[in-house]
């Protein structure tokens, strides 16, 4: 059984930098205390939150190496280890230190639109090497290509070590389509926070989620009245939170959780090109959320 099942609510966590652009390696070991403080179930290091593609070789290291010594084991870690070059991410599976993680979440080629048929030979490929259990990552409007609910299906029954797809498609019939006919111990979590209470409550195991980084309490409870079918609760979460996720994505992610984590003097709101921080009248706005919740 996977060491996931049951852990509903995992943070892509964002990578800190300092005023002047640098890692910032404490504010990294603060943010991973206060979310594991707050009940966050698991961790994501360096998913899209964590800005990777404009991380070097060696801060990615730096980064790995601070969330496993942090975490200390009290949460399940999975590192995001994504490309669109097939045999140069074969390469780095084979070759890439995994101690101190549980599981590795790759997203799909991006940019050179693979077919059906290439994502699954993608993750196929994938699921012949991995060091750990492997959660397949769909996000179309970050990629420009859907994996389909059949995809993911066939990658789901014919995988030895793939336990799990984020679905951030947004679409509920794709994820209902998922959840229904995958195997048992297949898990089906949402990237997306606007419809991951709904996909929770169609029987989805929870969210890999950007918005639980600055509100772990809040959106944890929503997740949790999803888990245990408390449907007025957890909707009523889902709309107290729905005007907060328009202010998050409104500028992109992750200026706007980066933003929220310096109103709650966790870090700066700096993001690295070509990624520019929110604005002024992006963060007044998020400023009454952040005394209101959590």
């Amino acid at each position: 059984m996977s060491m996931l099942k049951g852990k509903s609510t995992g943070v892509a966590v964002i990578t800190p930098f300092t005023n002047s652009g640098v890692v910032d390696y404490d504010a990294l070991t603060r943010i991973i205390d206060f979310l594991i403080d707050a009940g966050i179930d698991f961790l994501v290091a360096l998913g899209t939150t964590g800005e990777s593609v404009t991380l070097t070789p060696d801060e990615k290291k730096e980064v790995f190496a601070t969330f496993v010594r942090q975490t200390g084991g009290r949460v399940p870690l999975v590192m995001g280890l994504g490309g669109n070059n097939t045999a140069a991410l074969v390469h780095e599976f084979q070759h890439i230190d995994v101690k101190g993680f549980d599981a590795i979440l790759s997203v799909t080629p991006y940019y050179n639109r693979p077919s059906q048929e290439g994502l699954y030979q993608h993750y196929m490929a994938l699921d012949a090497v991995t060091p750990l259990p492997l959660i397949m990552y769909n996000v179309p409007g970050r990629t420009g290509v859907n994996m389909t609910a059949e995809t993911t299906l066939r990658i789901a029954n014919e995988a030895k070590h793939i336990i799990a797809v984020k679905d951030a498609s947004g679409d509920l019939t794709q994820g209902k389509k998922i959840i229904v006919n995958a195997p048992n111990e297949f898990l089906v979590f949402s990237g997306d926070d606007e419809t991951a209470i709904p996909l929770t409550l169609m029987g989805g195991d929870g969210v890999i989620s950007v918005i639980a980084g600055g509100f772990p309490k809040t959106f944890s409870a929503g997740i949790q009245a999803a888990m245990t079918h408390n449907t007025e609760e957890a909707n009523r979460i889902a709309r107290q939170l729905l005007p907060v996720i328009d202010l998050l994505f409104k500028e992109g992610n992750p200026a706007g959780i980066k933003a929220v984590s310096a109103l709650k003097k966790l870090s700066t709101n700096e993001v690295r090109l070509p990624l520019v921080k929110a604005s002024q009248d992006l963060t007044v706005a998020l400023r009454p959320f952040v005394e209101q919740l959590d």
